[in-house]
């Protein structure tokens, strides 16, 4: 057992201030956060990571904060998790084995491979089912057909490629070697390469994609989907905080927020 995410909770984030004004602004430029946390382990340190890095780890199996330093970003959340480990393993930097927060929140990374019977002229075209229901064939996501062979050297087979464009004497020598691409979904001696499709900001949702190749006459290939894919765009985060009211009988405090 190396890491431990079981039994971690309530995790709040709070913005340390570098001042406070007599009005109540603040000041924030060092961008420091104190992370807390519950933890029901025993025994264990915890070590904080931000956007998937190793942030730093507590002292010992009591401390349930941690102050570190955050990116400022106003398009993206900070993606904050707390593990626990052993404490001899406190130092090390489990960011390899942790799942990677997706750069980009509310978007879709699609990844097709290209094999080389596809004809030369062949384009895809992305579907979607908006975020619910069945998969919409009728209007495509992407803007133009993608073309899967950009390049006519990519194309691999003799006469394949277009004459005159290819390097001297070979149709696929841009194409994609032995053990660069996809191994064993290409022909023999190359290696299938990839297409790669990342879309636009997407709505809360659960998405299920269909893709669709065409040849040169308008011919379709049958759709190949995807399973569902719940997307849950990240908050936008606010640009500050102003101080809006105080009721001093109350204790009230109201806060406005800025973009």
């Amino acid at each position: 057992m190396l890491f431990v995410r079981d039994g971690i909770e309530n995790v709040r984030v709070l913005v340390l201030p570098d001042g406070v004004a007599a009005d109540g602004r603040c000041a924030a430029l060092s961008r420091a956060a104190l992370v807390t946390w519950h933890s029901s382990l025993e025994g264990m340190v915890h070590q904080v990571y931000v956007n998937g890095c190793l942030a730093g780890a507590t002292l010992d199996a009591e401390q349930r904060h941690l102050v570190v330093h955050s990116p400022s970003s106003f398009q993206s959340a900070v993606h904050i998790e707390v593990i626990a480990v052993e404490p001899k393993d406190a130092r090390m930097d489990f960011a390899e084995e942790l799942e990677r927060p997706a750069a980009g929140g509310g978007r879709v990374r699609l990844v097709l491979l290209r094999s080389q019977t596809l004809p030369i002229r062949a384009t895809a075209n992305i579907h979607s089912n908006h975020g619910a229901g069945q998969i919409d064939y009728t209007e495509p996501l992407n803007p133009a057909p993608i073309a899967v062979w950009p390049c006519p050297q990519d194309k691999a087979g003799f006469g394949m490629a277009q004459f005159g464009e290819g390097d001297f004497g070979y149709d696929s020598a841009a194409s994609v070697g032995f053990g660069k691409g996809g191994f064993g979904n290409g022909s023999f001696g190359l290696d299938a390469d990839a297409v790669e499709w990342v879309s636009p900001p997407l709505a809360l949702g659960r998405y299920r994609f269909g893709i669709r190749i065409a040849d040169a006459r308008g011919n379709e290939s049958p759709a190949s989907e995807t399973g569902t894919i719940t997307i849950i765009p990240a908050a936008r985060p606010a640009a500050g905080l102003e101080v809006a009211a105080f009721d001093p009988q109350t204790y009230q405090l109201t806060l406005n927020l800025l973009d």
